[in-house]
């Protein structure tokens, strides 16, 4: 393959590395990110298999000889650095070429310093993130996929989750479904039966629906075990991978039930599709090690779809990242959770974050299981259930009775027993409210929410329940208030399937872009339903969570919705079986919808929070559909590699992101050959390219004309407009873009559709564009006592300008002794961190840094931050010692740095902490040579500076500060680090 050409960068990455530069020290020793685990994962510079071997061939003794000569070649980096092969938990061959492995952080650096060593990464831990989906999603009617034939017949659908519950009626095998490939036999592909470790774990022999199950807990069991009540198996614990996995795909028509009474029956979106479930999440979440095994070894099983329900913060790539851009260049398809970070902006986590992942976000579906409140002086309120009823008793506030919180352990047993008790949501999980009732004798819940734009939840609870809005909550507490003690109420008409009149709506949990790890990439992706989706579930989940024995849950999240487009994935990939998974992602956005509210249910959803709009794979064997969108947008290894080397994540090595722009690979990440457009910051005008694939059924010619909605403030002009391509036939476009009246520093959004002459097709792509005055780098280095040094400015309006330098100004550095903090969770006032004032007045700048060799090897120091008014403004948590938090324009007054000592070996550690005072007055020993003094819309000039007086062992920090005609318009800092 092609892509064989290409190496990974002997280099670090680590999760802080978007939040400021990796510091050397003066030896030239790599920083590598300190492990809190303790676990690392190592990525060797040898490309794995899957770039020298299709999927199907991973098994041919070929590719076992290469697979054996690979982990020699790890075994002999371990025994190089001082460790040994034997300290290998996970190993990597097929869509990656490493290992993890539990290391002193001196053995991690170095293996960092060989030649055949990638990457060296900290091992972080990762969390999780149908009765109605077919016929809301038009699978069911005349025309849809189901009644077509696409029902994910022979597809395999890998789940990397919480494990799976074997025995669940949707993973039944009624004998008609045929054998699913022969998996491979490294490691057990049937995991079930572990009785010693818990009795309820019973041998269950797979099946050809669920073909196998594996655990992929190896880091997760050294470091933190299996709790009693865990499975030490591929059984699920806690419900949420059997969930998931049936929602993708689970049988058909499967009779459900909650608290022993009938539910509708529910199914999976592809129904007939085989089922691999990989356990890569134990109780307190998983780790990334494990979870890029269960990757290459879904590749290695011959997987082709994966639904992956699990994430963490935004940032560079990380192993499991990487591990999927190999899987879909081997033609996987892969759906991911956007997040449950909502409705905050730039919540979406990785590896959701990733150009080469489809993210999912979660929005209502019109059916609605519907509860009543009904009161005693005959006023009703309707809101969700799925519980049981509750007769008319007595009705109590909880606020007058512990707490209107309703925290287990809070409530008065005396004032609640035998009642219905109204609750607050907030601070807690919403079913251990409903403990704290049952604990305390209650005998109902009615949960209100904090605001009407709120989303409505079926949780399993442990007393009948309903979840209502903030409005008829309050109305409720003062009808209590009013009744002097007389108050009563029932729980009554659960379960009643209504329509929620808003759907499609986005969730309020919903995670939203933008994309915090490459601001060009707009994400999510696409969403789907993500709330009160009934599907299988653990009969023993963990204890306290929800009650136990029940087979099936009507839950919520983004790792409800990434399953659904799995499931369409699947029936793809069964009408497409050729196609990439960039085409697959291109089919699903281009033909989505945009009839979708956001979640106050009336203002239009934007590309933000439903990414291309609502997956609409309706209507399967017509043209402009899904499974025919007529043309596509597709990229492979070298377009991401690229994209990759634009967003200098050091994933490749300089010589082959040269290599990729010699042969015209673009790495503007704008440039990226993706289905929507987004340009970050728009400094004038921009230009950027697509390339489209015809993928039309005809053989004829389709000619499409081009229609743009351009984004408020913007012009949007296409070339060529009019474009002629037969089925396999690419053509490429260029789109202009240019700030007419739109402000800086907001997002607008418009859209470009191809649509044929024939009224067939409609290829929709979103725009987002956010505006900048100016466009330069946020930051320039150099070197020596004096030096110059210079950067290219474009502008984006005409006007005066002024670039004015600040600084040099050496650090201010503050050495200080900390605490081994026990439970490592900040506090200020618990003696385990010291504050440090810092008073700033006139400032433009202010930065904190700790960097690695900063303090004792092993430490893991953390930097807070409150502003003059005691606010906690800011924090740098990264994985070791590897601080640094940017202030800019901080207010007039005393600033109050905390270090945390989250991990000090010994019980205290010393360290070094840098400050630099940036002021807004000009001046100092930075010079600007050359400037201009005009800006005019779309003209790049350069910005020449020198500086003199750097003072030998000492690290500086400046700026070029840019003035426009509306003031201060940003900064460029300029690091000379002389130490």
């Amino acid at each position: 393959m092609l892509f064989a050409v290409l190496a990974l960068a002997i280099g670090i990455l680590a999760p802080a590395t978007l939040a400021g530069a990796q510091v050397d020290d003066s030896a030239g020793t790599p920083t590598v990110a300190e492990s809190r685990s303790g676990s690392y994962i190592v990525v060797m510079a040898a490309d794995p298999l899957l770039a020298h071997f299709d999927q199907n061939e991973l098994g041919s003794p070929s590719a076992e000889k290469k697979g054996e000569a690979l982990t020699e070649d790890q075994d002999e980096a371990l025994d190089s650095a001082g460790a040994s092969a034997d300290d290998k938990i996970n190993e990597y061959t097929n869509a990656l070429n490493g290992f993890s492995a539990v290391l002193t952080h001196d053995e991690a650096v170095a293996l960092a310093t060989q030649k055949s060593v990638s990457l060296v990464l900290p091992d972080e831990m990762q969390q999780a993130d149908t009765d109605s989906s077919p016929e809301f999603l038009g699978l069911t009617v005349r025309q849809g996929a189901w009644r077509t034939g696409y029902d994910g017949e022979g597809v395999v659908v890998g789940v990397i989750d919480s494990g799976i519950w074997p025995e669940h009626a949707s993973f039944a095998d009624d004998g008609s479904y045929s054998p699913g490939p022969t998996l491979d036999n490294s490691r057990p592909n049937c995991e079930f039966g572990n009785v010693g470790h818990n009795s309820n774990d019973l041998p269950f022999e797979c099946n050809n629906k669920l073909i196998g199950a594996r655990q992929m807990l190896d880091t997760y069991r050294v470091l933190n075990g299996a709790g009693p009540d865990e499975y030490d198996s591929a059984r699920d614990d806690n419900g949420h991978g059997t969930h998931t996995a049936s929602t993708a795909a689970g049988n058909g028509d499967v009779a459900a039930a909650l608290y022993g009474e009938e539910l509708p029956s529910v199914g999976g979106i592809a129904p007939r599709a085989h089922v691999i479930a990989y356990k890569g999440l134990g109780d307190l979440g998983g780790f990334t090690s494990d979870l890029a095994a269960a990757i290459d070894q879904a590749v290695a099983d011959g997987v082709d779809v994966i639904n992956y329900s699990i994430g963490g913060g935004a940032g560079a790539p990380s192993a499991d990242d990487i591990a999927f851009l190999f899987a879909a260049d081997a033609g996987v398809f892969v759906a991911t959770s956007a997040g449950n970070s909502g409705p905050a902006p730039s919540t979406v986590g990785n590896p959701g974050t990733m150009p080469w992942m489809t993210a999912v976000g979660a929005s209502t579906q019109s059916r609605f299981f519907q509860g009543t409140a009904a009161l005693g002086d005959g006023t009703e309120h309707s809101g969700a259930s799925i519980t049981l009823e509750a007769g008319e008793t007595a009705l109590i506030d909880a606020e007058f009775a512990g707490g209107d919180l309703c925290i287990p352990g809070t409530l008065d047993g005396d004032k609640v027993a035998g009642k219905i008790v109204l609750c607050r949501r907030g601070a807690i999980a919403r079913a251990a409210k409903s403990l704290a009732v049952f604990q305390a004798g209650g005998v109902g819940t009615i949960l209100y929410n904090n605001s009407d734009v709120n989303n409505l939840f079926t949780d399993t609870h442990w007393t009948p329940a309903v979840h209502i809005d903030n409005t008829p909550g309050l109305a409720i507490k003062a009808y209590i208030g009013s009744a002097g003690g007389s108050a009563t109420a029932a729980i009554a008409d659960t379960r009643v399937i209504t329509e929620w009149p808003s759907a499609p709506s986005m969730t309020i949990f919903s995670s939203r872009g933008p994309n915090a790890a490459a601001p060009d990439i707009i994400k999510p992706d696409i969403t789907g339903p993500g709330l009160q989706i009934l599907a299988g579930y653990s009969p023993t989940p963990d204890p306290g969570s929800t009650p136990s024995d029940e087979l099936f849950g009507a839950i919520a999240g983004t790792s409800m919705s990434s399953p659904h487009i799995a499931g369409v994935f699947a029936l793809i990939k069964q009408a497409h079986p050729d196609w990439s998974a960039a085409t697959a992602r291109s089919a699903i956005m281009t033909t989505a919808y945009q009839d979708v509210v956001d979640n106050d249910r009336t203002s239009p959803a934007g590309p933000f929070d439903m990414g291309a709009g609502h997956i609409d794979p309706e209507r399967a064997r017509h043209k402009g559909s899904a499974f025919q969108p007529g043309l596509a947008y597709d990229a492979g290894w070298f377009e991401y590699a690229a994209f990759t080397c634009g967003m200098d994540w050091g994933v490749f090595t300089p010589q082959s992101c040269e290599f990729l722009e010699n042969i015209g690979i673009p790495s503007d990440p704008s440039d990226l050959n993706y289905p929507s457009i987004g340009i970050a910051d728009l400094a004038g005008s921009q230009t950027v390219t697509r390339t489209v694939t015809s993928v039309a059924n005809e053989n004829g010619w389709r000619r499409y004309n081009v229609s743009v909605h351009a984004p408020e403030g913007y012009a949007v002009t296409v070339e060529p407009s009019r474009i002629k391509l037969k089925r396999g036939e690419t053509a490429t476009y260029e789109v202009t873009i240019t700030n007419v009246s739109a402000p800086a520093g907001e997002w607008r959004h418009g859209s470009l559709t191809w649509s044929d002459k024939s009224g067939h097709y409609d290829v929709y792509s979103p725009i987002s564009v956010k505006g900048a005055l100016f466009g330069a780098p946020p930051q320039v280095a150099g070197a020596g006592s004096k030096g110059t040094t210079s950067f290219d400015e474009s502008f984006g309006y005409t006007g005066n300008y002024t670039a004015a330098p600040h600084g040099l100004e050496p650090a201010v550095v503050t050495n200080d002794n900390v605490r081994w903090d026990p439970d490592q969770t900040f506090d200020s006032n618990d003696g385990f961190s010291n504050d440090h004032q810092f008073a700033l007045s006139g400032s433009t700048f202010f930065r904190i840094a700790m960097p690695q060799g900063a303090t004792e090897s092993g430490a893991d120091l953390d930097i807070y931050v409150e502003d003059p008014t005691g606010a906690l403004v800011a924090q740098s948590t990264a994985g070791g010692t590897n601080e640094l938090i940017d202030l800019n324009d901080p207010m007039d007054g005393t600033w109050t740095v905390w270090v945390h000592g989250w991990s000090a070996p010994g019980g205290d550690s010393d360290y070094d902490m840098y400050t630099w005072d940036i002021s807004q007055t000009p001046g100092g020993n930075l010079s600007i040579d050359s400037a201009p003094t005009r800006a005019t819309t779309g003209a790049t000039e350069t910005i020449e500076m020198s500086w003199t007086g750097a003072t030998a062992g000492q690290w500086h920090l400046g700026a070029v500060s840019h003035t426009g005609d509306v003031g201060l318009m940003g900064l460029t800092l300029v690091e000379v680090d002389n130490r």
